[in-house]
């Protein structure tokens, strides 16, 4: 009687790379430059290590795996869409606008440095202050906020910590409805 063959099924996804982006793989490790910056990565993990690979030919990287299970599968998506985010910022960047709103006491809000300091946020005498993270430009415009990068995730967990800089818990927020809070993504 023959042996019985183990069928395997191959989850293999592709990214084209386009001109002007520089995109160098070594094992887990990818780096995409760009005329904007350059932004690396580690995606190793020891549990998807001998399941998921990443591979550059020419102008397309590949990320596949030969594994039937579907966490397996779905690491190897959840690699693609940060390859194609990274892309996509040392391209175009992006930007999360986020807006200054208080009924009660006039805050004020400035940039200083690598942090976004709040004054007089509800009357409180102390400072609150919300770090930026990378290599993130962040614009204060009257009651508008621009934070701008290359990088996604940089620029948006700066946007997360200035929001959460004014986050009230104390107080009814149906009342108290001052804070800053994000309006668009792009």
């Amino acid at each position: 009687m023959g042996q019985s063959k183990k069928l395997i099924i191959m989850a293999e996804r592709t990214i084209e790379i386009p001109q002007g982006v520089g995109v160098s793989v070594d094992g887990f490790k990818v780096a995409v430059s760009g005329s904007l910056g350059r932004v690396e990565k580690d995606f190793s993990s020891p549990l998807f290590r001998n399941e998921v690979k990443i591979s550059k030919n020419g102008d397309k990287i590949t990320v596949s795996c030969d594994s039937k299970k579907r966490k397996v599968k779905s690491v190897a998506g959840t690699i693609e869409s940060h390859i194609n985010n990274m892309i996509s910022g040392v391209i175009k960047g992006y930007t999360y606008k986020l807006k200054i709103v208080f009924m009660h006491f006039p805050m004020t809000v400035k940039a200083a440095g690598k942090e976004v300091v709040v004054q007089n946020f509800l009357g409180e005498k102390s400072l609150r202050k919300a770090e930026t993270i990378g290599d993130v430009k962040v614009t204060i415009k009257d009651d508008d906020i621009t934070v701008t990068g290359y990088n996604k995730e940089d620029v948006g967990q700066t946007a997360a910590n200035i929001e959460r800089a004014t986050k009230i818990s104390a107080r009814d927020r149906r009342v108290f409805q001052d804070g800053i809070f994000l309006v668009s993504s792009e």
